[in-house]
């Protein structure tokens, strides 16, 4: 009994060291998570603004320990000694002391001791306090800072005032710390975070405007045009000088030297689905010396094209023309000091309509000619009226596209010419039936080749049976052909009806044609010529006319606006007819001016 004693004793020890250690252990562990929590402040939640205030007055009584004052209270003879601080953080323990004396007021302070032993938990330990030394530091750091920002923000204004930036730098710890107070909880930006930013591609250098190549234009000589609403017109004159052998192109005609002026314009929309197109021209010519002259004529035209429907087009064309009678014609009346001025007023509506590579036009057109009286040499007047007269025709067109270069069609045109005056002067009744028929080619080759010609049969039957029908075979075309670039030839030709209140006579055909060249020797240098060939057939009697006509011109541009222009031509006429031969021979020199 007596061995088993130190047994039970040292196992006693044993468990008691044991104990011991456990405590120590547990309590080394806890200790050091207290205290870090205690150090780093960390209580639980509490609003922002209690944080700020209590940053802020922790703020000011460190500027007041920096610049070495003190309390209002501090001039008391019976205020405590000033704390000893020490220039390390750490160097001696934080101050012991949980009487009231050490409270500052701040929300973080630890909460005062009580006697109440009935409460469930104890009071936390006095958390430790940053020695002053350390907010010094902070408050150096909070310096460093605010410079950094205004040497930022000075880089980016592009600033270079030394001064303003030490005064920024230095300005009082007071407005440092609260400055640093408010921007403690935004995040800093890094020093190269300018250089970083992306610039905008739409602020990126580009080259200058005289650096870049610029595309030549095709002509540059061409005329620009006037913006006036939704048309751009090209205004043209042409004022100069015309000698001639012949001043009004008749038999008896003779030389004179002319002042002659040309107006021309056009004008084109610029509507995104329609179109319309405005032309027109004036010429007037007076005597400068030599043979009387005095001619004006001119003729506006207006086209619209309106897409109705898929595959459906309308288009519309009125136009207005004011021309007095050439002495050449047959219908001249000789003796006179002016010969009658004949007007016309025209208009036509077509609809095409294209089904599959069957395209059908149909036209409908109305003209009306009405002249004026002709002077005689005596002082007298001449009526005229006789001669007014309206022609209604409708075409229906019938073409089939082979390809989209080839289109052939054929027309068939039926009408009916209404005189005014029901029976003329000399006792004959006019008015006449009309009726033809046409077959032709299409073509579209783009810029090198493009137009069309036809040809058939047309009779004009007139209502008065002692009068021969005018009928005869029609020719028409106009067909324009690029050979080269800068060179452009054309073909037109064109068959009319002429009547006549002649008496005995039912009228003539008239076949014109034209060929034409132009040719663009330099930008500012343009060659013109022209050949013509016209031939009168007279119904009812054997006779004919023979026109044939050549021109050549050139121009020379100055600039885009101003050049200088001269042409020369010569025509002759020859008939079987007696009185109707002439020759006529002229030269123009000029300027031209556009727009």
């Amino acid at each position: 009994m007596f061995g088993a004693q130190p047994e039970n004793s040292t196992g006693r020890k044993g468990k008691a060291v044991c104990a011991l250690l456990l405590a120590t252990s547990m309590f080394a562990l806890l200790r050091p998570t207290a205290l870090h929590a205690q150090e780093t402040e960390l209580r639980g939640e509490v609003s922002e603004s209690a944080i700020l205030s209590d940053q802020q007055r922790k703020a000011r009584q460190l500027a007041l320990a920096a610049q070495g004052q003190q309390p209002a209270n501090a001039a008391q003879d019976n205020a405590p000694a000033r704390t000893y601080l020490p220039a390390s953080a750490g160097a001696v323990p934080d101050d012991a002391d949980t009487g009231d004396a050490t409270a500052t007021g701040s929300l973080f302070d630890p909460p005062a001791a009580t006697d109440d032993t009935s409460a469930d938990t104890a009071a936390p330990p006095k958390p430790r306090r940053r020695s002053s030394t350390a907010r010094q530091n902070a408050a150096d750091q909070a310096k460093d800072k605010a410079a950094d920002k205004s040497k930022k923000k000075k880089s980016t204004a592009d600033t270079t005032d030394i001064t303003a930036s030490t005064t920024a730098s230095t300005t009082d710890a007071t407005d440092g710390e609260e400055t640093d107070t408010d921007t403690a909880n935004r995040r800093a930006l890094t020093i190269d975070s300018a250089d970083r930013q992306k610039l905008d591609p739409g602020a990126e250098r580009t080259d200058a405007i005289e650096g870049q190549k610029k595309k030549p234009e095709d002509d540059p000589f061409a005329a620009t045009g006037v913006k006036w609403g939704s048309f751009v017109i090209r205004p043209t004159i042409e004022q100069g000088l015309t000698a001639t052998s012949n001043g009004d192109s008749s038999s008896a005609g003779k030389s004179a030297l002319l002042s002659e002026t040309a107006l021309r314009f056009s004008a084109a929309s610029d509507w995104r689905e329609n179109s319309a197109t405005i032309d027109g021209y004036g010429r007037f010519r007076e005597t400068v010396s030599g043979y009387p002259v005095h001619d004006e004529q001119g003729r506006i035209e207006g086209q619209l094209n309106v897409d109705l429907d898929n595959e459906l087009r309308a288009i519309a064309k009125l136009g207005y023309e004011a021309v007095p009678e050439s002495a050449s014609s047959p219908d001249a009346i000789a003796g006179v000091s002016k010969q009658p001025l004949r007007q016309t007023i025209d208009g036509s509506l077509a609809v095409e309509k294209h089904l599959g590579k069957m395209q059908y036009t149909l036209t409908g057109a109305v003209s009306h000619d009405f002249y004026g009286d002709a002077k005689l040499s005596d002082g007298t007047s001449l009526s005229q009226k006789d001669q007014d007269s309206t022609l209604y025709t409708a075409t229906l067109r019938t073409g089939y596209e082979i390809s989209p270069a080839l289109t052939p069609f054929t027309e068939i045109e039926v009408g009916r010419r209404t005189y005014d005056q029901r029976i003329d002067n000399e006792g004959f009744e006019r008015s006449s039936t009309r009726l033809g028929a046409r077959a032709g080619l299409a073509l579209d080759m783009g810029e090198k080749l493009s137009g069309e010609f036809s040809a058939g049969w047309l009779r004009e039957a007139i209502d008065d049976k002692n009068l021969d029908a005018i009928s005869g075979a029609t020719v028409n075309a106009d067909l324009k052909w690029s050979p080269e670039r800068g060179t452009t030839i054309g073909l037109t030709g064109r068959t009319t009806v002429e009547p006549t209140t002649t008496s005995g006579e039912s009228g003539n055909i008239l076949y014109s044609g034209r060929l034409t060249g132009e040719r663009q020797i330099r930008a500012n240098l343009t060659a013109n010529a022209a050949l013509g060939l016209d031939w009168r057939d007279y119904i009812g009697i054997d006779g004919h006319d023979r026109v044939l006509s050549a021109e050549a011109g050139l121009t020379w541009w100055l600039n885009r606006y101003a050049g200088l222009t001269t042409r020369v031509r010569t025509e002759k006429l020859t008939s079987n007819l007696p009185g109707r031969d002439y020759t006529a021979n002229s030269i123009f020199l000029g300027v031209k001016v556009q727009r």
